[in-house]
């Protein structure tokens, strides 16, 4: 057993060994150890370097507040910087280095800028490199020269470039009552929500359940309280109704209880299960929420409170009560609370040595003298530590007397040994969830912190509760053991909706102590003193920042990055408030504090991406996607979503299979997933008056039951999207629009809707993924579809072109519109998402005997190329409808979004890029993007009359033809001229005809 860690004690497993390194150095731990807790053990006091001075630094904490051991965990070639120590539990195999040193971690060059001094308070870099002259280093030159040593040296770890091979996953929760913090407080409050029948999810940032109890050295129904956490949580366990999720941050608090949540599943594992990630992003959606977050204790500010082996009083308390590791052997404490006591008489029971107590207070109650007496430790009253003494480890302290009242600072100062100073600064409640759910913080002078509001009423005339969430435990300023049991227990029946009966609550046995601190924060005094410790952010650069007008605690926070760092300010914000209080001689509650902001910990990127990662994009999928797997489609992806290219035969390639897919679909029938399409549900009492000012031509004389094609324009001029709006009822439509403009469409909806017409009452509801939709078309689609539909006919009488009939397929209702983007009699079929597929297959058992065949997007461009319908390659922000010859739908009877703009002289110009079609006259494949020219010059390209925008083989003509913006497109049909594609060596001769090359005058289409 190593000199700190204890024979006893603790809550580690001395019997099995874990060997890990530790900047190549090799250590063991125990079951149970963070990394801090096994460093430590082994007398480790130097854990990393600070931000900008290059400090040397050790533990502050135990948790994740940590802002000094930051270390890299190494797993192959892929390397996770900025990880607290705190927060890493060893396993074999584990390999870990120290950040922001070189060449090592105990002699780092970059130590130098301690002697730096004023030239690097805050603002440093603004202020020395933005101004000054040197030689040709005029003005900006110089930083731009300096620019590239600071960036090499800023920052703390390097982040890896290797890919990661770890699996993420995310998951959707919904529950009754969601319990953030598993202390005695979060215990009792999910208890007594799932008592009450409540779905309950409890999460705790620690793989143990228990927070304080399981180091508080406290008795909680006549037994000690880590026994009391053991049967709670076995009895939680056991419940059905209650989730319970270890090694969870709860990281971001959103709109209607909306919470995010990561879960560390196998970072504590050499090697994570089979199918286990390694990170779980949780979307927790709770009808309540408690906020037992606990909370964080201070530090106190004096010169050189940095240095290793100065430690959080409670922190050390954790070391030794949870881990069985002393931080010191000779320990002084530092302090302005009661609470440093109680950490004093445990580690005196652990087996260390308590040399000082120094207080601030001038008086003591006699329970405070006497713990300190039990901990056979001098007692300082009226005196402040003052410095620190030694290098990379603490050697020594310098005490002397203090006036907390003027904060004056008297007499000699006396140097007491020891190699560990534990302080205690008051405690801050963990708010951080409660900030971002929109609640403002509340300062409580006898708490010294803030506090989050009390719990507001909803009044009957809300919609919703202002407030969604209730606090218990330490989160609302109620520090002790028996008030936490008892918010918790009520909080957790008021989530729960339960009234509850009287109970008698758990018994609780704690040493006493005033939870109310002295005002004090700082002692001023010769030397740097330390308020962020990541950042290295001084009580000298707050009083800077004030002089230099930076009065806003925001101002102050972005000046002087106090806060800013990876721990964000979770021990440093109050302190630095105070300070710049005081320099503005306001209290602390009008200087204010800053807005908490998610993520409360550092969260993984892997894990936002989960089973995406890798992708740049998320992947959607249609209901009928595993349909097109099994059946052999080539899937890619179109926009966001993966649709199907080709069904291929076994040997084809790709034009083969298009081609046969076109071919067989003309000639008998063919089914292709439309289920991307955009879909927008247009309702209200406006509807149709908003869709006539939306399209260029008119929807408010369509009748119930029936389809028009719609083309929308951008307000200047230009083609926006086009699509069919179906009439399901006089205020009823069903809006379609193109799969890649799907979301813009709906953007554009909605901001003429909020902005431009707000008086208008109508509401746009996107549904894309509310609906399955397949299309069939070809000469035998209406006998296919009369041979599996029921409740209704589609024979032309019943379903013309562009009516929309109700009916039944596989008993599953559809709804079917007739309408055609193949050019061949055709109809859209569409049912409820969850029935996609029943439907899908039931079309094509009944289309077996008709020769029917499934197609992919290869050949609906190829069917739509023929036809000369334009989509998004033609419609590319450029074009205008008289350039797609859709002029015919430019209503005269009415305004519309894009009519007051699109006669601009600009727009109407006869050498306009227009609408063609092209034949490729040398029978060979044409290039989507070749240029066209009028005279062929392969050795200088010039001249470019317009682009192809589209191109295929054409099964129907037998010729490779495409689609083309053309300069004076129309007056230009017969004639020939050329492809010019130089990067592809494709040129040749082309003629120019319409763009309908296939039945231009629809017989097919209307049958």
């Amino acid at each position: 057993m190593s000199p700190r860690r204890t024979d006893t004690g603790g809550r580690i497993d001395r019997l099995k060994t874990i060997r890990f390194t530790f900047d190549g150095v090799a250590y063991t731990g125990h079951a149970g150890d963070t990394l801090a807790s096994a460093l430590l053990a082994k007398g480790v006091t130097l854990f990393g370097r600070s931000f900008k001075y290059h400090r040397p630094r050790g533990l502050l904490t135990a948790g994740v507040e940590e802002p000094n051991a930051l270390v890299t965990v190494l797993k192959g070639e892929v390397r996770e910087p900025n990880i607290p120590a705190t927060m890493v539990e060893i396993h074999d195999g584990l390999v870990a280095v120290s950040q922001n040193r070189f060449p090592s971690l105990a002699w780092d060059i970059h130590a130098v800028n301690q002697l730096g001094g004023k030239i690097l308070s805050a603002g440093f870099y603004y202020k020395t490199f933005m101004g000054p002259v040197f030689g040709p280093l005029k003005g900006t030159r110089f930083w731009m020269f300096c620019e590239h040593f600071i960036r090499r040296a800023a920052g703390l770890g390097s982040a890896g470039s290797a890919k990661d091979p770890a699996r993420y996953e995310r998951m959707n929760a919904f529950c009754d009552v969601l319990v953030v913090g598993s202390g005695p407080a979060g215990l009792m409050a999910a208890k007594a929500a799932a008592d009450n029948g409540a779905r309950v999810i409890l999460a705790d940032l620690e793989p143990r359940f228990g927070g304080s109890a399981n180091w508080s050295d406290e008795t909680i129904d006549g037994a000690p309280a880590t026994d009391w956490v053991r049967r709670t949580v076995a009895q939680l366990e056991d419940r059905d109704n209650v989730r319970l999720l270890p090694r969870t941050t709860v990281w971001g608090y959103y709109d209607n209880n909306t919470l995010a949540a990561l879960e560390r599943v196998s970072d504590h594992k050499e090697q994570p299960a089979k199918g286990e990630p390694r990170h779980r992003y949780w979307a927790i959606r709770a009808k309540s929420v408690v906020l037992a977050t606990g909370a964080f204790e201070r530090p106190l500010v004096f010169p050189g409170n940095d240095r290793p082996g100065v430690m959080l009083a409670h922190a050390a308390q954790r070391y030794a009560n949870e881990f069985g590791v002393l931080p010191g052997e000779r320990i002084a404490l530092f302090t302005n609370n009661d609470s440093a006591y109680r950490a004093a008489v445990a580690l005196k029971k652990a087996g260390a040595a308590i040399v000082a107590v120094v207080d601030v207070r001038p008086e003591l109650s006699a329970e405070m003298r006497s713990l300190a007496t039990e901990a056979e430790a001098e007692i300082f009253t009226g005196h402040a530590v003052v410095a620190t003494e030694g290098g990379k480890a603490l050697s020594g302290i310098k005490v002397q007397r203090f006036d907390m009242v003027t904060g004056a600072l008297t007499g000699d100062a006396r140097s007491i040994h020891a190699d560990c100073l534990l302080m205690s600064g008051g405690w801050s409640p963990t708010i951080h969830l409660a900030s971002q759910a929109g609640a403002k913080a509340e300062w409580d002078a006898a708490r010294q912190a803030f506090l989050p509001p009390k719990p507001t009423q909803q009044s009957p005339t809300q919609q919703w509760p202002t407030q969604q969430w209730t606090g218990a435990g330490a989160f609302t300023g109620s520090f002790s053991t028996v008030e936490a049991i008892a918010e918790g227990r009520a909080a957790g029946l008021a989530a729960a909706g339960g009234t509850g009966t009287p109970a008698a609550l758990p018994s609780v046995e704690a040493v006493p102590g005033d939870p109310d601190p002295a005002p004090v924060f700082e002692i001023r005094a010769r030397g740097k003193s330390f308020v962020d410790f990541q950042h290295d952010v001084t009580a000298e650069d707050v009083r800077l920042a004030h002089r230099e007008g930076f009065v806003s605690v925001e101002h102050l926070k972005r000046y002087t990055t106090l806060g800013m760092a990876t721990d964000q300010g979770k021990s440093s914000n109050v302190p630095g408030l105070a300070i710049m209080a005081e320099a503005l001689g306001k209290p602390i509650p009008e200087v204010g504090t800053t807005r908490f902001r998610p993520p409360f910990a550092p969260v993984s990127i892997g894990s936002l991406a989960a089973e995406r990662f890798g992708d740049l994009k998320p992947e959607r999928l249609t209901p009928m996607h595993d349909w097109h797997v099994e059946n052999g489609a080539t899937l890619y992806s179109a926009g966001l979503w993966y649709r199907p290219m080709i069904y291929g035969l076994s040997g084809e390639t790709v034009e083969q299979a298009y081609v046969r897919e076109a071919r067989a679909t003309r000639e008998s029938a063919g089914i292709v997933d439309v289920s991307t399409l955009g879909k927008i549900a247009v309702q209200g009492p406006d509807a149709a008056a908003f869709l006539d000012r939306v399209y260029t031509n008119m929807f408010s004389t369509l009748a119930v039951g029936k389809a028009r094609y719609g083309l929308m324009l951008r307000e200047d001029g230009f083609a926006f999207d086009d699509g069919t709006t179906w009439r399901l009822g006089e205020q009823d439509f069903l809006m379609t629009t193109t799969t890649a403009n799907a979301g813009k469409v709906m953007q554009h909806l909605e901001y003429f809707l909020d902005v431009i017409w707000p008086e208008l009452k109508v509401h746009v509801t996107s549904v894309t993924d509310e609906w399955a939709g397949a299309a069939i078309g070809g000469p035998k689609a209406r006998q296919i579809l009369a041979a599996c539909v029921t409740g209704t006919s589609v024979d032309n009488a019943a379903l013309p072109f562009m009516g929309i009939v109700h009916g039944e397929i596989a008993g599953v209702p559809v709804m079917i519109c007739r309408l055609s983007f193949s050019g061949e009699m055709a109809f859209e079929v569409y049912c409820g998402a969850g029935h996609g597929t029943q439907v899908w297959e039931a079309l094509i058992e009944a289309g077996k005997p008709f020769g029917l065949v499934t197609y992919g997007l290869e050949a609906l461009g190829t069917m739509r190329i023929e036809k000369g319908h334009v989509t998004g390659a033609e419609i590319d922000g450029r074009t205008t409808a008289r350039d797609l010859h859709l002029d015919w739908m430019l209503s005269k009877k009415k305004p519309f979004i894009g009519s007051a703009m699109m006669d601009r002289e600009g727009l109407v110009a006869s050498d306009r890029l227009e609408l063609v079609g092209l034949i490729a006259l040398d029978n060979r494949a044409l290039n989507g993007g070749s240029h066209i020219v009028e005279e062929i010059d392969e050795a200088n390209p010039h001249g470019s009359i317009g682009h192809i925008t589209a191109c295929c083989y054409s099964p129907a003509l037998g010729k490779h033809i495409a689609l083309a913006l053309v300069k004076g497109g129309k007056a230009r049909h017969g004639t020939r001229a050329h492809v010019s594609d130089p990067l592809r060596n494709r040129f040749g001769p082309v003629e120019i005809v319409s763009n309908h090359f296939y039945d231009p005058e629809g017989t097919r289409m209307h049958g």
